[in-house]
């Protein structure tokens, strides 16, 4: 039998920190990725797609994500949704899981209680749905009593790291050594939004959409093949649409950066891409202002989401700088004075740069102007 395990959709996610044109974009991923993974198990000849929690973000996603997720997995009707209910969206009473349980196209199964379901004739699933957020029991200890029939293939679903990081008390936490506990086949884990391999037999999937940077393999699904007495055969399948990137670039002078952008994720258009760049160095107050109109005025434009760092990006006012602003006149003197303060370095040293800066780049605008005039 083959099936698609796949994770922490948590669609609804609100994306805060990106801006509101990037946020939606971001969002609506998620959704689509619901298409992908409909088309992946297609391809794969993979009648079932096994969800390890985490569907949506919260337990209150909003109507149009609840119907939008319910509408794409009917429009995929010849697939079987199996949903699990993670930490982010737990089976409280009367609340997001009854709804989807009495909401739900007939091809989408609430997996809400802790109970075998049968998969296909000589496999069975054993899901560990969360009743809680936080939870000191072992979601997944009912797995070593579970009655299936003999010589049966068992599936575990289940939401939770298997290492508490230190903590004594970190809550879901399941054993890793659960599968060869239960006599499972294979058992599909959510929870950790990375790709990891914990045993041949238990495999957490990750995000099937990038959500964060610093993730070493996101943004797919797993096609699991399964034979009796056999080791999972345990295949990738790219998913997201998006890449999360980052980058540390220190310039020494303004022809450092074009070389980096071309070494930028070269591989991903531009429209996928989500890239945290953090830039330092010392540059004239020219080429540090060339640099940012570089990144903000064009790079910012190009991809999804430029998440810029530039603090530690430093400019000394060149004469030439300065005698730019105002050779004699009244803004010499103020940017002799903010560049003094800058040099003093702090909080009020980094306004004072910023606002030179900003000197800087509003009289260059102005004489653009009045020069067009």
């Amino acid at each position: 039998m083959r099936f698609i395990h796949t994770s922490d959709w948590q669609l609804g996610k609100p994306f805060g920190r990106a801006p509101e044109e990037a946020r939606g974009a971001l969002r609506e991923a998620r959704l689509d990725a619901i298409d992908t993974l409909a088309a992946a198990a297609r391809r794969d000849e993979a009648s079932v797609v096994l969800v390890a929690g985490d569907v949506f973000d919260s337990s209150e996603p909003g109507d149009r994500v609840f119907r939008q997720a319910l509408t794409r997995m009917k429009a995929a009707d010849d697939l079987r949704w199996m949903l699990l209910p993670g930490n982010h969206d737990p089976a409280r009473a009367d609340g997001l899981w009854s709804r989807l349980a009495l909401e739900a196209p007939a091809n989408v199964v609430a997996c809400v209680e802790p109970a075998a379901i049968e998969l296909f004739e000589g496999a069975w699933l054993l899901p560990a749905p969360l009743q809680y957020k936080r939870a000191l029991e072992d979601p997944t200890a009912w797995f070593d009593t579970a009655e299936t029939p003999p010589g049966s293939l068992r599936i575990g679903l289940a939401h939770g790291p298997i290492t508490g990081f230190g903590s004594e008390a970190a809550p879901n936490l399941l054993p890793p050594d659960r599968a060869k506990r239960s006599g499972l086949s294979y058992l599909a884990l959510g929870d950790w939004h990375g790709r990891i391999a914990v045993d041949p037999y238990t495999h957490y999937c990750g995000t099937p959409e990038p959500d964060d940077f610093g993730r070493e393999v996101t943004g797919v699904a797993l096609s699991v093949e399964l034979r009796g007495g056999q080791v999972p055969a345990v295949k990738e399948v790219p998913i997201g649409r998006y890449t999360w990137a980052t980058a540390d670039w220190t310039l020494s002078e303004v022809h450092d950066l074009e070389p980096l952008l071309k070494d930028l994720a070269p591989e991903v258009e531009r429209r996928h891409l989500v890239a945290r760049v953090k830039v330092s160095g010392l540059l004239t107050l020219t080429e540090r202002v060339a640099v940012h109109e570089r990144l903000e005025g064009q790079l910012a434009h190009e991809v999804r989401w430029l998440d810029l760092q530039t603090d530690d990006l430093y400019a000394r006012p060149t004469e030439q700088d300065l005698a730019d602003i105002d050779v004699n006149g009244v803004l010499r003197v103020a940017a002799e004075r903010l560049q003094s303060l800058a040099a003093d370095g702090g909080i009020e040293g980094r306004r004072a740069a910023a606002a030179l800066e900003r000197l800087y780049v509003e009289h260059q605008r102005a004489e653009r102007t009045g020069a067009a005039a």
